[in-house]
Formats: structure tokens, C-alpha cells, sequence
């Protein structure tokens, strides 16, 4: 069994590697797939997601264990596994697989539903998914102006002197209103269990990827912004069980269940269209699903077997 740091994961897997295969993952779709929606355990002073994964068609089977704490934030640990015996291939750190993933699915996202035209983007958070965001969307889009918005000011700016000579780019601290107001594209990245900004603020055409809240009771919008937008979730089974964002407007009347209009694979495959016209408002909520996990630990994998069979085949 393969024991793989976050560095040998870091190593061998980008940005642009991982984004077309979760493409494709979402685009084959979920026949062939056992994926039950995550077990949620709250334990004395955290959250436990337990997120297993089998895919009959990819011959991959494997099992995401995540701890969320406020003292120790998001920890993961991924667990693939032979499907032929069930047992354990390799065992991986899976912060930065979780990351990568997460961030490469909003970048699918939004290759299918912003317009080719995009210019501004804007990011809710100052964390790790912030800056998976902010590192993996301009693979889809050529952004030329970058915001976000964070907590504080102390946490924005040691948050943007860290960016700037990671990624190459010049990221602009600004207010929710701004971020909202002045953003063609929309990542919300946050653990607020209150909406971030004012719906009224999103101008026509605005894309948004809403990763942040994963609980019924949370949410990073508002009604306004719900309303307003065509809505695309990652999978149905997963957004109606966990996303606050649209079930406490669906349970108010804002909304109801007609007002989803896709999964990322009905948009993926081309069953059904999510963007319409440039004016449209679209919307990508994502509670986290265990196939991109999936998928993404057997890339991880088979770019360390290649490496080994290279150094085998070396010497």
C-alpha cells in the first residue's frame, strides 16, 4: 500500500490535470456509480464527512474521511482501494486533493455556465479554497482584474502578499459590495452561515460558484440571489440532503424544487443548457461530491505508479 504525503500529492498532480478529468467524470455521469450521499457526524467539537465511492466503469473504489473544526479547519484523509477485494491500494492526505478538487469543479462549472467574455474575479474567503479558486479558474477563463473580500484586514493582507508571488497576480483587497457589485465571476469560499452580500448588488450576467456551506443550515446568499439566478448544482441527491443556500429558500416559498434546472452532468452531456443569454444569472452550488474525490485520488495514483515505473525502468 502506497502512503502518500501532502507533498508527493502536491508533486504530482496540477491544476490542469485534474479539471478535464472531472470534466469527463461529470459528463459520463452516474450510472455506473454507487455513491451514497455522505454520512455526517457531529462529534463533541467537530464536524465528520464520510464520502465512500465505487465506479464500475473506471474499476476505482474509494472512501474520503474529512474533520471539520473551528480549532483545526478542514482535514482529510482519502482511502483508494482495489474494488476486486476492498482492500486498501493507498492511503493519502487529502487537504490539497480536497482543495484541487473542489476548485476544479468550479472551474467546470464555470467553463459551461460564465460567458466567454469574463473579465473580473471575485472571492469571497481568504483560505485554502480561496486560493484554489483563485489559482484554478483562470485555466478556463482569462481574467484580467482579481478581488476578494475577506473577514479582516490583517487576514486580506498577509492573504494577498502571499498570492501575489505564488500565482503571478495582482489581487485587489475589496468590501462584499464591491466584489459583488464589480465581479463577473463569483466564487463564495467562506464558513459564514449568513449570506455575504446583497442580492440586488450582481449585475446581469454574473457567474457565481457558491462552495462554501455544506450544512442545511448555512448559506453564503441571500433570497435575492437565489431568485435571481438559473441554478446548477453539482448533484441533486447532495444539494437537496445539505444545501442551506437553497433549502432554507425553499423552505420559506422563495423557491421551489423547479427552480434547479440542472445537475453539472445534465449541463456536462449536454442534456439540458444552463446559460441562455448573456444576461442570465447563473449559479453553481456545490456541497462536494465523492466521485470528484474519486476520480481525483486515482489520477493522483497512477501519476505516482508512472513515476515509480520510470525509475524502475531507469535503473
Amino acid at each position: 500500500m502506497l502512503l502518500l504525503s501532502e507533498e508527493q500529492v502536491r508533486s504530482v498532480v496540477q491544476a490542469e490535470d485534474v479539471i478535464p478529468v472531472i470534466h469527463a467524470a461529470f459528463a459520463r455521469g452516474f450510472a455506473n456509480v454507487r455513491m451514497p450521499v455522505r454520512t455526517v457526524v457531529e462529534l463533541s467539537g467537530a464536524t465528520l464527512l464520510v464520502m465512500p465511492c465505487y465506479d464500475s466503469a473506471l474499476q476505482a473504489a474509494g472512501i474520503k474521511i474529512v474533520s471539520v473544526s473551528a480549532k483545526t479547519g478542514v482535514n482529510a484523509v482519502y482511502e483508494l482501494l482495489d474494488p476486486s477485494t476492498g482492500t486498501s491500494i493507498a492511503r493519502m492526505q487529502a487537504n490539497y486533493l480536497t482543495d484541487l478538487r473542489t476548485a476544479a469543479t468550479s472551474a467546470v462549472a464555470t467553463d459551461l455556465l460564465a460567458r466567454k467574455d469574463v473579465e473580473t474575479l471575485g472571492v469571497f474567503g481568504s483560505g485554502r479554497q480561496a486560493a484554489a479558486h483563485l489559482t484554478t479558474l483562470p485555466r478556463v477563463r482569462n481574467f484580467k482584474r482579481f478581488l476578494v473580500s475577506g473577514s479582516t484586514r490583517s487576514d486580506l493582507k498577509a492573504f494577498c502578499e502571499k498570492i501575489k508571488p505564488e500565482l503571478g497576480i495582482d489581487l485587489e483587497p475589496a468590501d462584499a459590495e464591491t466584489v459583488a457589485r464589480e465581479s463577473d465571476v463569483i466564487c463564495t469560499c467562506t464558513t459564514t452561515p449568513e449570506p455575504l452580500f446583497d442580492g440586488n448588488w450582481l449585475r446581469p450576467g454574473t457567474h457565481l460558484n457558491l462552495v462554501g456551506a455544506f450544512q442545511p443550515e448555512t448559506r453564503e446568499v441571500d433570497d435575492i440571489t437565489v431568485k435571481r439566478a438559473r441554478i446548477v448544482v453539482d448533484t441533486y441527491e447532495g444539494a437537496l440532503a445539505e444545501a442551506g443556500d437553497l433549502l432554507m429558500p425553499m423552505k420559506s416559498g422563495v423557491i421551489d424544487r423547479s427552480h434547479i434546472i440542472a445537475d453539472l452532468h445534465e449541463i456536462a452531456s449536454g442534456k439540458k443548457q444552463g446559460r441562455v443569454s448573456t444576461n442570465d444569472i447563473t449559479l453553481f452550488k456545490s456541497v462536494g461530491c465523492a466521485l470528484e474525490d474519486l476520480v481525483t485520488a486515482q489520477l493522483i495514483y497512477k501519476s505516482i505508479e508512472i513515476g515509480m515505473s520510470g525509475v524502475k525502468r531507469q535503473q
